[in-house]
């Protein structure tokens, strides 16, 4: 009896370390497996149009080194780094060529996406060539546009990236405002024109916004970031009109990118 009892013990006593060692080894493979690459989605805000230096490899791309995602990315030494975002990218881009990235291991997404969707660049083309009249029209079919289709678009994105990388941490950044109203630029747009233009940026960040939550995502407004770096500031984090070099019209610096939007990242993170 007391040999069996002794035996049965042993065996119990056995069977306890290895449901413990197995444990262990399991939590340890969870640790292991927790995910901590890094991906940047997105149009030219995440790209860094108008920061210079760009990556030749990226072709019409234009990602740049300078870009929020690429100063994280070297700060933070991610697992993994994939800088997928694309100058003149839209919602329906994300979808269709960027998203090949995320996975399991993704522990990180940023991007900004749906200016493009809204048609900010003819927008502006239209604010800066034609009639105040005209300028107003067109943002109103924009803010139009941005309650009625962009956030079926938006949820379509914010779906598909949840979808590939349940696991990740997302955070959708906005778009700063252009102007400085009453600020130092004494030629160009009517301040009607500039304080219109700022109230479009702000709504399609509020909408934006809603999006984002909803799906359970950070959204990081850079409204505040750059505040006293707008156009007509004196001290402009984002590139004016330039004829000679249209691209990079209306988009961030190198400062607007790491001064502007890698604080807010780095904040929301």
């Amino acid at each position: 009896m007391k040999l069996s009892r002794i035996a049965t013990l042993s065996s119990s006593l056995l069977l306890a370390v290895g449901l413990a060692l197995t444990g262990a080894g399991a939590a340890q493979g969870a640790q292991q497996a927790t995910p901590t690459g890094y991906v940047a989605l997105g149009d030219s805000y995440s790209s860094g149009v108008g920061s210079g230096s760009y990556d030749s490899s990226s072709g019409d791309c234009l990602r740049s080194p300078r870009a929020y995602p690429a100063l994280w990315a070297a700060a933070h030494s991610p697992s993994s780094f994939h800088f997928a975002a694309c100058s003149g990218a839209r919602t329906g881009d994300v979808l269709s060529g960027q998203l090949s990235s995320l996975g399991t291991s993704t522990g990180l997404v940023s991007l900004t996406i749906g200016g493009n969707d809204a048609g900010f660049a003819d927008t502006m083309t239209t604010c800066v060539l034609q009639s105040q009249s005209s300028c107003l029209s067109r943002l109103a079919t924009a803010n139009s546009y941005i309650d009625s289709t962009l956030p079926g678009l938006l949820d379509q994105v914010y779906s598909a990236i949840t979808a590939r990388a349940s696991a990740a941490h997302v955070v959708v950044l906005g778009y700063p405002r252009f102007y400085e109203l009453n600020g130092s630029c004494i030629a160009g747009l009517s301040e009607t024109e500039r304080s219109a233009i700022n109230a479009a940026s702000d709504h399609l960040n509020s909408v934006t916004a809603k999006r984002a939550l909803d799906h359970g995502f950070a959204f990081g407004s850079v409204t505040s970031a750059f505040a006293g770096h707008e156009i007509c500031s004196g001290n402009s984090w984002l590139h004016s009109v330039n004829l000679f070099n249209l691209t990079e019209s209306y988009h961030p610096t190198a400062a607007g990118q790491s001064g502007g939007y890698l604080p807010v990242l780095n904040t929301e993170d």
